[in-house]
């Protein structure tokens, strides 16, 4: 038995199967690049479902943590610390903002802002108690706690965990009629994603995202965008809401603001919105703790620059019109996204995302698969010109 094969037994023998793992086991990775426990190089097509932004060991990123880590990890909110208030201060100001609610994971952020949103709509708004509405799309993926999984309309992650969380109404993704008509006096938001990434890198009908920002300002409702995926440089802007010039009342951020170093998430409003809160009545141990403020801000430093969000725009226009020649020839049906991100939908004849997955698997590429038939290439930000023509040419193999 390889190693790779006593890795995966163990891993079958004693963790939950909430995941199914191509079966590959990485030891190492560098980059763009991984290499597994075999000593097989793999070239990483999906970093971390845009967590690793910035590729894997970023010696700024790794140097931030070093050196954080000899000095302190944790305090936790009881008390300040010296990295906490400059993190917060560079954050907002990166989103235009006021005001940083720090959290760990994307879904707690989401928590925080569907609480914040319900706080907000009750002490300022002044919907009755009970009464706040959230509005969502169809085809959301915002994270998988009990709440957020009561406004999913994908059964996968829905089914057996009822009861459901009321207070959310589900409308169709990119249509604005169906969003206008929803609105009432008890909406206090609306949540969605300016690009949905789980469902196959769904990109909006053009002057959708300006279309809520107008209605949800003419309404007197908080639009938040999740841009956990979408933002941070991987749509080749600093948020994925840019390309429309749109800036919406509340950003929801994680994945890449930690560096993919450690888990990172924040919650980002001006001062009227999360100035609602009152000591004690939210909170997290590790929510901004300080080795996460120095890695998130180097992040943000990293994100100044423009560098990042420049390689996108440029990767991704060449990665767009590789993957667009692809298409009509029989064995890809449509190709979605925006810079380094894109969903290509894989003819039933070449086989499953799953399938596919496996074969790029097998020649040394690692992607993932997402709703049968579609698969998603997010590389990371440094990837070079050479390497992602090169996982373009092993795509084009496993096709032909």
């Amino acid at each position: 038995m390889t190693s790779t094969d006593r890795s995966i037994a163990a891993a079958e023998a004693h963790s939950a199967h909430n995941y199914h793992p191509l079966p590959v086991v990485v030891a190492y990775a560098e980059g763009a690049w991984m290499t597994d426990v075999e000593g097989r190089r793999y070239l990483d097509m999906l970093a971390g479902y845009s967590a690793l932004n910035f590729g894997h060991g970023n010696r700024r990123l790794i140097n931030a943590a070093k050196a954080q880590l000899d000095r302190v990890t944790l305090t936790s909110r009881a008390f300040h610390h010296d990295r906490f208030a400059d993190f917060c201060a560079e954050l907002a100001a990166l989103c235009g903002k006021d005001m940083v609610l720090p959290m760990n994971t994307g879904a707690e952020a989401v928590e925080t802002a569907v609480k914040t949103a319900r706080k907000w709509g009750y002490r300022v708004k002044g919907v009755p108690d009970g009464r706040a509405k959230i509005i969502v799309a169809d085809n959301n993926f915002h994270g998988r706690t009990t709440t957020i999984i009561s406004f999913s309309t994908d059964e996968e992650a829905r089914a057996d965990y009822g009861p459901y969380t009321p207070g959310f109404e589900i409308v169709p993704y990119g249509d604005l009629a169906a969003l206008e008509a929803a609105v009432d006096e008890n909406t206090v938001a609306v949540l969605l994603e300016p690009i949905q990434g789980e469902a196959g890198v769904l990109v909006p009908p053009p002057g959708y995202l300006k279309g809520v920002r107008r209605l949800t300002a003419e309404r007197g409702v908080l639009f938040i965008a999740d841009e956990i995926q979408s933002g941070l440089g991987r749509t080749g802007r600093t948020f994925a809401c840019d390309h429309e010039d749109v800036v919406p009342d509340m950003y929801v951020l994680g994945k890449a603001l930690g560096g993919g170093v450690v888990p990172v998430s924040a919650v980002v409003a001006s001062s009227d919105i999360l100035g609602v809160y009152r000591p004690g009545e939210h909170g997290s141990t590790f929510g901004g703790n300080p080795l996460a403020c120095a890695v998130a801000l180097e992040v943000v430093a990293m994100l100044r620059s423009g560098e990042f969000q420049q390689r996108a725009t440029e990767l991704g226009e060449h990665l767009h019109q590789e993957l667009g020649l692809l298409v009509g020839g029989g064995a890809v049906e449509a190709v979605r996204g925006r810079g380094l991100w894109a969903g290509v939908d894989i003819a039933p004849a070449k086989g499953t995302g799953r399938q596919i997955s496996e074969r790029l698997m097998d020649r040394r590429v690692l992607v993932k698969d997402t709703h049968g038939s579609t698969i998603r290439i997010a590389p990371p930000l440094v990837i070079s010109k050479e390497d992602l023509d090169w996982g373009l040419d092993q795509l084009r193999a496993v096709l032909a």
